[in-house]
């Protein structure tokens, strides 16, 4: 029973759509009618800034790390389930109409998680994945190959470095669903039409 409590509030945890809030209450717009129309990082940045970007990453990042302290509490069996919850609440928010973003800052959060309370690697199990990211970023200039690269390389991590199968799987089945929400963004990989990042290089 605590386990099931544990995963549905991870999942409202992760349903709170931090876009859509700061939007409405700061700037008063609905980021939904907008740009991509994504619940995301990304989408606030296009739309409302750069200031708005960084607050929904670290919120986003956040609430699945605060997620698995939660289940740390409540059900410490259910740590790596709660960050998962977290991930498709974000995607799939029951509080926006089960729209939501493509949990990229929330698989940080995540891997924060599994750093504290889990394998205590900050290194590798938390920095790595960013070093990579940005070295991605720097050579593609694109954020969706950079992020997809940096959550692969997480799971290869808890393969190789960590050396825990469950770990490993989990974080590889995370890679596949963030994979499948940016299936639009890889079909414009693949025609050459997707955006790039001009800040960088």
């Amino acid at each position: 029973m605590k386990v099931i409590l544990t995963i549905l509030i991870s999942y409202l945890f992760g349903s709170v759509p931090w876009a859509l809030v700061i939007g409405k209450v700061f700037y008063h717009k609905d980021i939904r009618t907008e740009g991509s129309g994504n619940l995301g990082a990304s989408n606030a940045g296009r739309v409302l800034g750069k200031k708005a970007a960084v607050a929904v990453t670290v919120l986003d990042a956040l609430k699945s790390f605060f997620s698995m302290l939660v289940a740390n509490m409540l059900a410490p069996q259910a740590v790596l389930f709660a960050g998962l919850a977290c991930c498709i609440g974000h995607c799939f928010p029951v509080f926006a109409n089960f729209k939501g973003g493509k949990a990229v800052a929330t698989a940080y959060g995540f891997f924060l998680g599994i750093s504290a309370l889990i394998t205590h690697q900050y290194f590798w199990n938390f920095l790595f994945p960013i070093i990579v990211f940005f070295a991605v970023l720097y050579l593609t200039k694109m954020v969706s190959v950079s992020s997809l690269s940096a959550i692969l390389s997480e799971a290869v991590v808890c393969f190789a470095v960590n050396r825990d199968m469950k770990l490993g799987v989990c974080v590889l089945v995370l890679w596949a669903f963030i994979t499948y929400r940016h299936r639009s963004n890889l079909e414009r990989v693949k025609n050459g039409t997707e955006n790039k990042i001009r800040w960088m290089g």
